[in-house]
């Protein structure tokens, strides 16, 4: 059984307000992408009239793979089909998500059922989808995320030295500069730190086997109410992705494609004998 460990879930969020906001192009400071778990590789995604697609195979585990980009840590709110990875409710901004720190990826593997748990995302038929079979299949089809940055947490400054009076104006300097080296070690010694601020689909997310998979919870404060990024990214079959012209239709097997320099020199043409 495989052991993975994950970012901490964010146990604070702004609760009552539900925003709607459409996908932003521009970037942000999470990446999204999906890995095939079998053969460990990255999923090419294909842009197609400003969407992103990804085409997947029945029967595939898969991942979802959040890469922060930024200094400061950020809390991921991801939906499959529509659907809270953490909760299964439907999606929105303002529900719990993952917390990933400053530089961190992590793949996210399942449907989570504990802290200890989650059920592996799998390519299936639509019918057989978690979304389908828990009675909301209205988004199947879509993985997407909503990010927010964090607020600016208060941090207890270290006690200032206090003044020296005149007559000990020659000892200032190095009295200061003691105090100054004792207050750093009090604040490393009690580990304070400072922090910078179509075709009918045919691919749905299955609830497949479980595995071991484990997170910790964190507080987070969102610095505003909107996300600071929103990425939308669909998928479906390559059958399906060839006949909306997504994708380009591959040759079948034997057939070669045209190429524009097939060889380095010209060959006499049937019936040449060398003549001028």
């Amino acid at each position: 059984m495989k052991r993975l460990t994950l970012p901490l879930l964010a146990v604070l969020a702004l609760c009552g307000f539900k925003p709607v906001v459409p996908p932003r192009a521009d970037p942000g400071p999470v990446t999204l992408s999906l890995i095939e778990r079998d053969q460990r590789l990255e999923l090419p995604s294909y842009l197609h009239r400003g969407q992103y697609w990804v085409a997947g195979r029945q029967g595939q585990p898969y991942a979802v793979r959040l890469r922060n980009n930024s200094p400061e840590r950020v809390l991921v709110v991801l939906s499959v089909d529509g659907l809270n990875v953490i909760s299964g409710e439907v999606a929105a901004p303002d529900q719990t998500g993952y917390v990933l720190d400053p530089w961190q990826s992590a793949d996210i593997t399942g449907w989570r059922k504990s802290r200890q748990e989650v059920a592996q995302f799998v390519f299936t038929d639509p019918g057989n989808s978690y979304a389908d079979r828990s009675g909301r299949p209205d988004n199947i089809g879509v993985i997407g995320i909503a990010v927010f940055n964090e607020a600016p947490r208060y941090v207890v400054p270290p006690p200032r030295t206090p003044p020296v009076a005149r007559a000990q104006s020659k000892a200032q300097p190095q009295a200061a500069a003691e105090a100054a080296d004792r207050a750093l070690a009090s604040v490393e010694t009690t580990g304070s730190r400072i922090r910078a601020p179509s075709p009918a689909p045919a691919l749905g997310t299955g609830h497949g086997q479980r595995e071991a998979s484990y997170s910790g919870s964190t507080t987070f404060e969102r610095a505003s109410r909107l996300p600071a990024q929103r990425v939308d990214l669909r998928y479906d079959s390559e059958r399906n992705l060839v006949a909306r012209g997504i994708i380009p239709a591959p040759y079948p097997r034997g057939e070669r494609a045209p190429q524009a320099f097939p060889d380095g020199f010209v060959p006499d043409p049937p019936g040449y004998y060398g003549g001028r």
